[in-house]
């Protein structure tokens, strides 16, 4: 797997991952003219994306439905530089009826601590948490 990261002036770099073309491009305030997402915007992207595909593919074989699935992902990033991630939580939300919350938390547990290579290459650098949420419910 590769990308090609090519500089446009200032602080934007037009991307290509896979065949895909997409702008980078810094905070307006240390240069950045708003033409494309951060950086670590999009690695908390992946990661939500990665955990994501994982969880629909597991829940699919265990023949869970569901309505809707989305997934929110915040994080902490220290003060001093390098400015990295010191804190990323990961809400998994659905809605539907009837779902069966063992068999999601399974997926996600499955997900989180086997098959996405985007968390296993944040930890154990990084505290990764998550959050389940069923029809506007926290789940503990």
């Amino acid at each position: 797997m590769e990308a090609n990261i090519e500089w446009k002036g200032g602080m934007s770099f037009e991307t290509e991952v896979e065949g895909f073309k997409f702008m980078l491009d810094a905070h307006e305030k240390v240069g950045g003219q708003g033409k494309g997402p951060r950086p670590k915007g999009l690695t908390l992207a992946s990661l939500g994306g990665c955990t994501g595909m994982d969880v629909v593919s597991i829940l699919k074989k265990m023949k869970v439905e569901y309505n809707t699935f989305n997934i929110k992902v915040s994080s902490e990033i220290s003060e001093e530089h390098p400015k990295k991630f010191t804190k990323i939580v990961v809400n998994y939300i659905f809605e539907g009826k009837d779902l069966s919350i063992p068999k999601i938390k399974k997926a996600i547990n499955l997900s989180q601590e086997r098959y996405c290579g985007v968390i296993a290459s944040l930890k154990p650098q990084v505290k990764i948490s998550s959050k389940l949420i069923i029809n506007e419910e926290e789940i503990i």
